[in-house]
């Protein structure tokens, strides 16, 4: 993971392709040529947090890169003209196949997440979610397996992202 700061990514104004883009202050960018500014903010991801009857947690392990075969919590990015809550609405259904009933705002933390190569920043929203019924559930789209897991039996450094590790020690403790 780079140390460096989220600018030293983007060498060219994304509006006209100059390379004379330079920092304009510690949040953005500016173009010299064409004048526009760029205000670099995370990206927005949700992460699922679901319980069984046995107040077990729903783990997933990883399919793909970052992190492949490492555990993690269903989620993903949001998309653009959707909510939050409809974005992890949208991922437990992608991942999981199980459908939400009720989402409830726990705590967000800030995250890098490598993607080809390129480090997107992000903001990771944790959700406590209701789901409809828990027992018809596949492993899909980036989910290689799903495991109902204790509370008192999650290793946080079995996770592979370091916001969801940070999570594991957290949901230890208000779960």
């Amino acid at each position: 993971m780079t140390t460096d700061h989220p600018f030293a990514q983007f060498r060219f104004c994304p509006k006209c392709g100059s390379s004379n883009f330079v920092v304009h202050n510690e949040k953005s960018k500016e173009c010299r040529d064409c004048g526009f500014v760029y205000y670099f903010n995370p990206s927005s991801s949700v992460v699922a947090v679901i319980l069984n009857s046995k107040n077990e947690l729903l783990v997933c392990r990883r399919a793909k890169e970052p992190a492949k075969g490492t555990l993690d919590l269903p989620g993903g990015f949001s998309d653009c003209f959707e909510t939050s809550e409809e974005s992890v609405v949208r991922e437990v259904k992608e991942e999981t196949g199980l459908t939400v009933t009720d989402t409830k705002f726990l705590f967000s933390l800030p995250n890098t997440y490598l993607y080809s190569g390129f480090l997107v920043h992000t903001i990771d929203m944790f959700f406590r979610c209701e789901v409809a019924d828990c027992t018809h559930l596949h492993a899909m789209d980036d989910v290689d397996d799903l495991i109902w897991t204790a509370i008192e039996n999650l290793n946080p450094n079995d996770f592979g992202l370091l916001s969801i590790r940070k999570a594991i020690s957290q949901l230890k403790n208000i779960l």
